[in-house]
């Protein structure tokens, strides 16, 4: 052991010098025969190849998972953006769609008076008290906020009820899939067919009183007729989404079981509540 160690320590005191002696070999060794020195660095070259492999292996896979997390963080940003894009484009959507369906009706009228500017009032869904047998939902916004009986419920796309209820504190909107809801409305197409939604417990509401020569096909947007003077004309409802000899259901704009905040509106029409079962109300 004392040799050995002995051995050792005077290795490690003269490796300088055998690494440059080595070195001198080496040179010496290729200037006699070139060839000689090409093949074993060949040979080294070789053996090391397998290692280095190994070794880039993990270095390589780290480089794409950083690459991939660039990647991804750039596409939630990316997708980030699209998706206040998006929300701004369809709130321009749906005012030029309305400002469509005005102008149509307005086309053949004279002394036309534009309704008054609408106020909003923006508050967040707490309960939906009503269970499988009454469609409608608590907002947390009250008389304290200006709410009032009659205001429209609008969510995203389109509108989604209305207020029936004002607390101080909260508010009851009806849903226009309950079974007392009705809403005059227009199937915005060329024929422009007056009919009633009606709210039957579903997720998609009905359309009554249509004539049985009323051309309706799936597709078609529903909008509001602005009869009995609650709702302003072409406020977005729903397409109608099946077409049966006796039943035309409609599919609401807004996704009903995925609602977290809602806009009250109040378009300052004249109109007002007309009663509980009358056509401008929605119950």
């Amino acid at each position: 052991m004392t040799r050995l160690t002995a051995l050792k320590t005077l290795v490690q005191r003269f490796s300088f010098l055998l690494l440059v002696l080595a070195s001198i070999a080496l040179m010496m060794l290729g200037k006699i025969d070139p060839s000689l020195v090409e093949d074993a660095r060949s040979h080294v070259t070789d053996a090391f190849v397998p290692i280095l492999d190994a070794i880039s292996r993990p270095a390589a896979t780290a480089a794409r998972m950083v690459e991939t997390v660039v990647e991804i963080s750039e596409i939630h940003r990316e997708n980030s953006e699209l998706r206040l894009e998006n929300a701004r484009l369809l709130q321009w959507k749906q005012v030029a769609l309305r400002l469509e369906a005005e102008n149509n009706s307005l086309r053949s009228l004279l002394h036309y008076k534009p309704d008054p500017s609408a106020a909003f009032i923006s508050a967040r869904l707490i309960a939906a008290p009503g269970g499988p047998f009454l469609r409608d939902v608590l907002v947390t916004a009250g008389r304290r906020d200006g709410v009032r009986r009659g205001q429209a419920a609008v969510a995203g796309a389109g509108m989604i009820g209305r207020v029936v209820e004002v607390g101080e504190w909260t508010a009851r909107v009806l849903l226009i899939t309950d079974i007392n809801a009705r809403v005059p409305v227009v199937v915005d197409n060329n024929t422009r067919q007056r009919a009633v939604l009606a709210g039957d417990n579903s997720d998609e509401p009905r359309l009554l009183y249509l004539p049985p020569e009323a051309s309706v096909a799936v597709g078609d947007r529903v909008v509001t007729s602005g009869d009995g003077g609650l709702f302003p004309v072409g406020l977005p409802i729903g397409v109608v989404a099946a077409v049966g000899d006796r039943v035309i259901k409609v599919k609401p704009m807004v996704d009903l079981g995925k609602l977290e905040h809602v806009e009250l509106v109040d378009f300052g029409l004249p109109g007002g509540l007309v009663g509980e079962t009358g056509l401008a109300g929605v119950r």
